[in-house]
C-alpha cells in the first residue's frame, strides 16, 4: 500500500502544478473576443432581455381580453331540510337544494368602446420600448467593454515602458557606481543615479497596479467573478469620423435605441391615456352557462342551459375615474418631457463627443512629436556626459523627459480609441 501511495503521489503533485500553471497562463484575448463573452455572459444583458420577454407576455395577457373566457364549474351542496333559504347576509334569499352539478361558464367581451383595444396598444407599445432598452443596454456595456480593453491596453504600454526604464537605470546605476568606484565619478552622481532608479521601480508598481486593476475591471465586464490576466492583441486606430456635429446629431436621433425607447414609452403613456378616458364606459359582454345535475334534489333538472347578454354602466366611484384620467394624462405629458429633455441631452453629448476625439486625434500627432525630440534629446544628453561636457542631473531630466513622452504618446493613442468609441456609442453605431 505504502509503494503505491509513493507510486501515485508524483503524479497527483505533477497535475496540481499543471493544473495551477494553466490557470496562471494569461488569455489571449481580442476586441471582438471580448465584445462577444460580454454579450453572452454579462448579468445586465440578460436582465434587459428577460424584461423584454417579460413585456411580450404583457402584451399577451392584455389581448386576452379579446377573447372568450371559459370556465368549469363543480358544485356539491349539502342542506338541512328540503326548503333551506339563507335568510342573512344578502338581501336576496336564495333557496339551497341538495345536489351535485358540473357545467361550464363562457363569457365574451363584445365591446368596451375601445378600452381594450387601447390597453393592447399600451402593452405593445412598452413592449417595443423594453426592446430597445435592451438594445441600448448592449450598446452601453459594449462601451464599457472597449473603454476596459483600451484601458488595459494603455496599462499594458505603460508598463512596458516602465520596465524598459527600470532596465535602463539599473544598468546605468552600475555604470555610474563602477565609475565612482574607480574615482572617475563622484558619490553624488551615484546618489543621482540610484534616485531615478528608485523611481522606476516606483513607476514600474505603479504601472503593474494598475494593469491588474484593468484587468479586474475588464473579468466583471466579461461576467467573470475572480479577476482573470490576458494577453491582449493591440487594435488599430480607427480613422477620425469626417461628418460634423450636425451630421452625426442626425445620425444619433435616428438610430439611439434609447431614444427609440423614450419614444415608445411617451407613445405608450399617450395610449393609456386615452384607453383611461373610456374607464367609466359602458361595457357590453354575453355570457353562457350549461351544465348538467346528475344528483340532487328532484325539483332541479338533469340540464340547464341559459344565455343573455349584459350591460355594464359605472356611474360613481368617489373621483376614482377622474382621478385615472388626470393622473394618465399627466404622466404622458411628463413622457414628452422626458423625451425632450433627452434629445437635449444627446445633443450635447454628441457635440461634446465629436470635440473630445478631435482633440484625441491631434493629441496623437502631438505626442508623436513629443517623443521624437525628448528621444532626439536624451541621446544628445547621453553622449555630452559620456563625454564629461554635462551632469548626471541633465541626463536625468533628458531621460525623465523620455518616459514621459512614451508614457503620454500610449495615453494619447488610446485615450482617442476610447474616444472614438464613446462617440460611435452617442450616434447609436457601437456594434
Amino acid at each position: 500500500m505504502i509503494r503505491s501511495l509513493h507510486f501515485i503521489v508524483p503524479f497527483v503533485a505533477a497535475g496540481v502544478l499543471l493544473s495551477n500553471a494553466q490557470a496562471q497562463t494569461p488569455r489571449r484575448l481580442t476586441l471582438q473576443e471580448a465584445k462577444e463573452i460580454a454579450l453572452k455572459q454579462h448579468p445586465r444583458i440578460t436582465v434587459a432581455e428577460l424584461r423584454a420577454l417579460a413585456a411580450q407576455q404583457a402584451v399577451k395577457e392584455v389581448r386576452a381580453g379579446f377573447f372568450p373566457t371559459a370556465t368549469i364549474n363543480v358544485t356539491a351542496a349539502g342542506a338541512d331540510s328540503a326548503n333551506t333559504r339563507i335568510a342573512a347576509g344578502a338581501i336576496n334569499n336564495p333557496t339551497v337544494f341538495e345536489r351535485n352539478a358540473e357545467g361550464i361558464t363562457i363569457s365574451q367581451l363584445i365591446t368596451d368602446f375601445g378600452r381594450t383595444w387601447d390597453l393592447s396598444k399600451t402593452a405593445k407599445l412598452r413592449a417595443q420600448a423594453e426592446r430597445m432598452n435592451s438594445s441600448a443596454a448592449r450598446e452601453q456595456i459594449l462601451l464599457e467593454v472597449n473603454a476596459a480593453y483600451f484601458s488595459a491596453l494603455e496599462s499594458q504600454s505603460v508598463l512596458q515602458v516602465a520596465e524598459e526604464t527600470a532596465k535602463s537605470r539599473q544598468l546605468f546605476l552600475n555604470q555610474v557606481t563602477s565609475l565612482a568606484t574607480n574615482k572617475l565619478k563622484s558619490e553624488l552622481d551615484v546618489s543621482f543615479a540610484r534616485v531615478d532608479f528608485e523611481q522606476a521601480r516606483l513607476l514600474r508598481a505603479k504601472a503593474s497596479n494598475d494593469l491588474q486593476a484593468a484587468f479586474a475591471t475588464l473579468s466583471t465586464l466579461l461576467g467573470e467573478r475572480e479577476p482573470q490576466t490576458f494577453v491582449l492583441v493591440d487594435e488599430e486606430m480607427p480613422k477620425p469620423m469626417e461628418k460634423d456635429a450636425h451630421q452625426l446629431l442626425q445620425i444619433a436621433m435616428q438610430q439611439r435605441p434609447d431614444l427609440a425607447g423614450l419614444r415608445f414609452q411617451r407613445d405608450a403613456a399617450k395610449e393609456f391615456a386615452l384607453a383611461e378616458r373610456k374607464v367609466n364606459y359602458p361595457t357590453i359582454s354575453a355570457i353562457g352557462v350549461g351544465g348538467i345535475v346528475p344528483v340532487g334534489d328532484p325539483r332541479l333538472p338533469d340540464r340547464y342551459a341559459a344565455a343573455g347578454v349584459n350591460l355594464s354602466v359605472p356611474l360613481f366611484a368617489g373621483g376614482l375615474y377622474q382621478g385615472r384620467k388626470e393622473e394618465a394624462a399627466l404622466r404622458a405629458k411628463a413622457a414628452e418631457e422626458t423625451l425632450r429633455d433627452e434629445e437635449n441631452n444627446i445633443a450635447r453629448q454628441v457635440q461634446i463627443s465629436k470635440l473630445n476625439m478631435d482633440y484625441a486625434f491631434e493629441r496623437v500627432d502631438l505626442t508623436e512629436q513629443l517623443l521624437k525630440n525628448a528621444r532626439q534629446a536624451f541621446g544628445l544628453a547621453q553622449t555630452r556626459f559620456k563625454l564629461g561636457s554635462t551632469s548626471i542631473f541633465e541626463l536625468s531630466q533628458a531621460e525623465l523627459s523620455r518616459t514621459s513622452a512614451e508614457i503620454a504618446q500610449a495615453n494619447a493613442k488610446y485615450d482617442y480609441m476610447v474616444q472614438r468609441a464613446a462617440l460611435d456609442f452617442q450616434i447609436g453605431n457601437l456594434h
